[in-house]
């Protein structure tokens, strides 16, 4: 006989804090029991005060919600790069994964991407239907590369078609576009302030010596570093992967794919060292089997994000809806369904990026995250395990 189905995945939602322009309200009527937030406000690599945190999770319990996952511990670029002040920024970081256990939190995302932790090219590219997504293309990249940033050696990295092209795009843009393209590639630098081309220049040159090897090596410096408070409280480090999940700018790449992945969780292999599977980064790659991936490392996900991209055969992206995307979005929820039965704590997941619609087109919002399209994917990812479940 079949095992009936006992247990739901826990449906969650972002939440960038008081200052969110999407209230705790407005997350409970669009059906999430569980909040993901973060400590924004803290400068990367400070303790996170244990009374902050505290008052933040009174705040989303006040509302009738919980505090599911704390997203994200930001790893600061000294314990990325191993520079002689990282020893200081993992303290920091011991300190923080404490309090947020003695305050009863104990999943953590994070992620280990160098310098910018998350690019896209247009934040407002139009659907046909009028609505407005995120969107990858390399073209604009390769513009950016070339003739902004002037990267040492870049033109080594693109195709002579994309080379031609970047060049006639960057020779028609209007000042207002090439502003406009700057600011949404170096809206990924996780910064309390602007950084200057010639910063991102010296960091890329700094991971240019570090290579592939030294990244993961400096990565499995940092697990183990926190290895003994995480056993300790009972805390679960889910790495996020590259996004996108290839190379760019010339800074490497370490979780892009299923072997990247494997590589990571058996190079430290203790149950605390696990992965947050994003359907969305690992879905911008063109050999990545999404399904596939969750199947090899599912008894290590602690917690998911759940979005869908539209990639063209030159591997450019744009996210699409929830369920009409190139992921089988359909054989990521069965697979999560079957492995949360497994467990005795139900997986988290949340509706990661939606398209901008309907009233939010006239708000401003952070990237991806305005309320109604997110509602709207969560809705039909409710449906589509509802659906599951009932077969």
């Amino acid at each position: 006989m079949e095992r009936r189905i006992t247990m739901k995945l826990e449906q969650t939602w972002r939440w960038y804090g008081p200052m969110d322009t999407v209230s705790l309200q407005d997350i409970k009527q669009a059906g999430a029991t569980g909040v993901v937030s973060a400590l924004h406000h803290i400068p990367h690599g400070a303790v996170w005060p244990l009374e902050e945190i505290q008052a933040r999770k009174a705040l989303i319990e006040a509302a009738g919600l919980i505090w599911s996952v704390v997203e994200s511990v930001p790893v600061h670029e000294a314990i990325k790069t191993r520079r002689p002040d990282a020893p200081s920024y993992i303290e920091n970081y011991r300190q923080s994964l404490h309090n947020l256990a003695t305050a009863g939190l104990k999943t953590v995302c994070y992620n280990f991407m160098p310098v910018l932790d998350w690019t896209r090219t247009q934040l407002d590219l139009e659907m046909t239907d009028g609505s407005k997504a995120l969107s990858f293309d390399w073209n604009d990249l390769a513009a950016f590369d070339l003739f902004v940033l002037k990267r040492e050696g870049a033109t080594a990295d693109y195709s002579e078609t994309i080379c031609t092209e970047a060049r006639r795009r960057f020779d028609t843009y209007t000042a207002e576009q090439l502003a406009s393209l700057n600011a949404n590639i170096l809206m990924g630098v996780p910064s309390e302030r602007s950084i200057e081309l010639g910063e991102l220049r010296e960091s890329i040159r700094e991971y240019a010596t570090i290579g592939v090897d030294g990244l993961r090596k400096n990565l499995i410096g940092f697990l183990s570093s926190i290895a003994d408070i995480c056993e300790e409280h009972g805390i679960r480090m889910t790495l996020h992967p590259d996004d996108p999940p290839y190379p760019i700018l010339g800074l490497p790449r370490i979780a892009s794919s299923k072997d990247d992945l494997l590589y990571i969780l058996q190079a430290l292999d203790k149950p605390f060292n696990g992965i947050c599977f994003c359907t969305g980064s690992l879905g911008a790659g063109v050999s990545n089997d999404v399904p596939a991936i969750f199947d090899a490392v599912k008894e290590r996900v602690y917690f998911v994000h759940l979005r869908n991209v539209r990639k063209d055969a030159d591997s450019n992206f744009y996210e699409a809806d929830h369920l009409d995307g190139d992921v089988n979005m359909y054989a990521v929820m069965k697979a999560l369904i079957a492995e949360n039965q497994r467990r005795s704590d139900p997986i988290p997941f949340r509706p990661d990026h939606g398209h901008q619609m309907l009233d939010d087109l006239s708000k401003t919002t952070a990237p991806g995250y305005s309320a109604i399209g997110r509602l709207r994917g969560l809705a039909e990812l409710r449906g589509l395990e509802h659906g599951i479940i009932g077969q």
